[in-house]
């Protein structure tokens, strides 16, 4: 264990002491994580080892995107984010079901073998995007802040929109419905995910503020431990969420937008510490996934899991976008560019844990098509950021 640690924290020590050299240039964090985890796990030098203990790749990519999720959206512009509202509300009213029926067709013709309800398993696994590998993207100033704003909110709610139809997918995969028809179990799922995650997303933002203004009015504010107040509050969103059968996404992102709104501006010398942890354990779960899932990836490759993760990264997620942006005087560049950066990371590997407990008939490969997707976002989306996001951007402005 101590091994272990040490690895980790030298890695963590000397990467956060280059950071600044390496994010200008084409080579992202998560591809030089996941490299490194790669050169220690079991397929390098067997220096660490996850021991085939999936709930702390899944706990630690959980409480990561929670966190990230908290603080992206409470650093949303919401004067934009008014002006462009249309936007993420067509990606994800329009595009994401379109994703995941295209996902699925895509499937039927590649896996065979698979049953109907693994393959729209495995489409709405890889629909979700990842906002914390999207950062590159969202926080680059030189791309028009409408297109910034909605790509953050839309990766921001699609991952807790598919919670309830991961689920549903999951239970009909399993034939756990009962008497519950498909659609009354979807709804009842659906309608307990969202509204669990936005009235504990709501409330505890809520109480949470209070407290602080009336802490700060009495002046019993730590300098310390006020740092620590975004982390704890994102963890509680999120866990009380999930505890009461909510998604804890949804109330983590919801969250972090009021709690956003209701201390502007101040929220961000709040946010500082949070981002930083954040990104600690974001670091943490690439090489994580380096270790466990690319052995596993390696093992179970087949050509077709392979073109499989191309098109969800192309054709399943580009064409989706154009038709839900067609018609709002985007220009192709900009389309293509939305359709482009919708990188797989966390909720996708998140979902992949949670059906690899399910030991379904085919997990093994839905695992290794998730497996791949993410590790080829990682690579085309990190390599593809910053350059194009520069380009784009001196092009529109």
């Amino acid at each position: 264990m101590y091994e272990t640690l040490a690895i980790l924290a030298a890695f963590t020590l000397i990467y956060s002491a280059v950071a600044g050299r390496i994010e200008r240039t084409w080579i992202s964090g998560p591809i030089i994580f996941v490299a490194f985890g790669l050169l220690v796990g079991p397929l390098g030098m067997g220096l660490v080892s996850p021991k085939n203990n999936p709930e702390l790749l899944k706990s630690l990519a959980e409480l990561t995107l929670a966190l990230v999720l908290f603080t992206d959206a409470a650093g949303t512009d919401l004067g934009v984010l008014r002006r462009v509202r249309e936007l993420p509300v067509r990606l994800l009213g329009i595009g994401l079901p379109l994703t995941i029926l295209l996902g699925f067709g895509a499937g039927e013709v590649l896996f065979g073998a698979l049953s109907v309800y693994e393959i729209a398993l495995i489409a709405t696994m890889v629909a979700p995007t990842d906002a914390a590998l999207g950062q590159a993207v969202v926080t680059n100033e030189a791309v028009p802040n409408g297109i910034r704003q909605g790509l953050n909110v839309e990766s921001g709610l699609n991952d807790g929109i598919c919670v309830p139809i991961l689920f549903l997918f999951l239970a009909l995969a399993q034939g756990q419905t009962g008497d519950a028809t498909p659609w009354h179990l979807g709804l009842v799922l659906f309608m307990k995910a969202v509204g669990i995650g936005l009235a504990c997303g709501i409330g505890v933002t809520v109480a949470a503020v209070w407290l602080l203004r009336l802490c700060h009015r009495r002046k019993w504010l730590s300098p310390t431990w006020i740092k620590i107040t975004v982390i704890a509050l994102a963890f509680t969103c999120f866990g009380m969420a999930q505890a009461l059968g909510g998604s804890g996404f949804i109330a983590s992102f919801v969250g972090g937008m009021l709690f956003g709104a209701l201390l502007k501006p101040d929220h961000e010398t709040l946010l500082g510490a949070a981002e930083g942890i954040g990104d600690t354990f974001a670091l943490l779960t690439w090489v994580l996934f380096g270790t466990a899932a690319i052995a596993m990836a390696f093992d179970h490759f087949t050509w077709p899991i392979l073109v499989y993760a191309v098109l969800s990264l192309t054709l399943v997620r580009m064409v989706p976008v154009f038709i839900a942006v067609a018609g709002q005087g985007e220009s192709t560049e900009s389309k293509l560019f939305m359709g482009w950066f919708g990188p797989r990371g966390l909720a996708s590997i998140v979902f992949a844990v949670i059906v690899i407990g399910a030991d379904l008939p085919h997990g093994q490969t839905i695992t290794a098509v998730v497996a791949w997707t993410v590790i080829l976002s990682i690579l085309a989306h990190g390599m593809t950021a910053n350059p194009w996001a520069r380009a784009y951007g001196a092009r529109a402005g």
